[in-house]
C-alpha cells in the first residue's frame, strides 16, 4: 500500500476533517489559518500550492499546532495576529481576540470623530488596541488616548500602534478606567468595549473563551453591568460640551446600560445594531454649553 504523500492539500484535507469530527466551529479556516502560518504565506497561497510537500520540519511543527488547536486554545493566539477592520492585530493571551461585532463599535465612532475638525478620543480598557489603532487610522485628524489596567496588554497594544503606522498619534496610559488622565484633560468622545459577562456565564462559554482569554478582559461583574456603572458614572467630567460615550453590549443588555447613561444624564440615541440585528452599541451625548 502506497504511503500518503502529505501535500498541502492533503494536510487541509485531513486536518480539515479532524476538526469537524472534534467539533470545532471552523474546520477548514483554521486548517488554513494555521498552516500558512507555518508555510509564512497568506492563506490564498496554499491554493497554488496544494501540490508542494512541506519539509518534514514544517510538517512537525504542523502537527503542534494542530494538537494545541484541538486542546481548544485559540487560533488567534497560535498564529499571532487577527484581523480588524482590515488592519492586522498582535495578539496574545494577554488580550482579548478581536471581534467582528466590536467593528460596529469603530463604525459608530469614526462617524462621530469626523463631524469634528481635530477630535480626541478615549479608548478605555484598550486591550489589543483594535480600537484606538482603528479609529487612528481611518480618521487622520484624530489624536487617541488608549487605557488599559494591564501593562502587558498595553505592551500588545503599543506594538499594533507602530506595526499599524499609528503611533505618533496614539497615546497609551497604564491603570483602571479613568485614573491615569491627568487632571484637565478631556476629550470629544470617550469609547469602550469593557468586560460585561456575569461568572456564571462566563463558565458555560466555549472553552476557547473561558480557558484561554483573559478574565479581566470578560468579567464584567455580578451582573455584567459592573463597568458600564462607573463608565456612565465618571465620564462627564471628561468629556468635552456635546461629547460622547460610545459602549459595546452584550446583546441583552441594551436596556439596562441606557438607563443608566440617562440616569447619568447623557441623551441617549437609538441603540445600533451589529451586523447580525442584535444591539451591539449604546451612545450618549453630554449636552452642548
Amino acid at each position: 500500500m502506497a504511503e500518503t504523500a502529505w501535500t498541502i492539500k492533503a494536510l487541509l484535507q485531513w486536518t480539515t476533517e479532524h476538526f469537524t469530527k472534534k467539533g470545532l466551529d471552523s474546520p477548514r479556516l483554521d486548517a488554513e489559518l494555521l498552516l500558512a502560518h507555518v508555510l509564512n504565506c497568506k492563506r490564498i497561497d496554499l491554493i497554488v500550492r496544494y501540490d508542494e510537500l512541506p519539509t518534514d520540519a514544517e510538517k512537525t511543527a504542523f502537527r503542534e499546532l494542530v494538537k494545541k488547536r484541538l486542546d481548544r486554545c485559540p487560533t488567534a493566539y497560535l498564529v499571532g495576529v487577527r484581523e480588524f477592520y482590515l488592519l492586522p492585530f498582535e495578539v496574545t493571551p494577554a488580550v482579548l481576540i478581536p471581534r467582528p461585532d466590536t467593528e460596529t463599535l469603530v463604525d459608530a465612532a469614526i462617524d462621530f470623530l469626523k463631524k469634528r475638525p481635530t477630535p480626541t478620543a478615549l479608548d478605555v480598557g484598550t486591550g489589543s488596541g483594535c480600537v484606538a489603532v482603528s479609529l487612528a487610522n481611518a480618521v487622520k485628524a484624530a489624536t487617541v488616548t488608549a487605557a488599559d489596567v494591564s501593562p502587558d496588554a498595553l505592551a500588545v497594544a503599543k506594538r499594533n500602534a507602530k506595526r499599524n503606522g499609528v503611533a505618533d498619534r496614539v497615546q497609551f496610559l497604564n491603570g483602571n478606567l479613568f485614573s491615569p488622565l491627568s487632571a484637565g484633560t478631556s476629550f470629544d468622545l470617550i469609547v469602550s468595549n469593557p468586560p460585561y459577562i456575569p461568572p456564571v456565564e462566563i463558565e458555560t462559554l466555549m472553552p476557547e473563551v473561558k480557558d484561554h482569554e483573559p478574565r479581566i478582559a470578560l468579567d464584567g461583574g455580578t451582573d455584567g453591568l459592573a463597568f458600564y456603572r462607573r463608565l456612565s458614572a465618571e465620564s462627564g467630567r471628561w468629556l468635552k460640551p456635546g461629547g460622547g460615550l460610545m459602549v459595546e453590549i452584550g446583546h441583552t443588555q441594551a436596556d439596562a446600560v441606557r438607563n443608566l447613561f440617562e440616569s447619568a444624564g447623557f441623551q441617549v440615541g437609538k441603540t445600533i445594531k451589529d451586523r447580525g440585528g442584535r444591539p451591539r452599541v449604546v451612545v450618549g451625548k453630554m449636552e452642548k454649553a
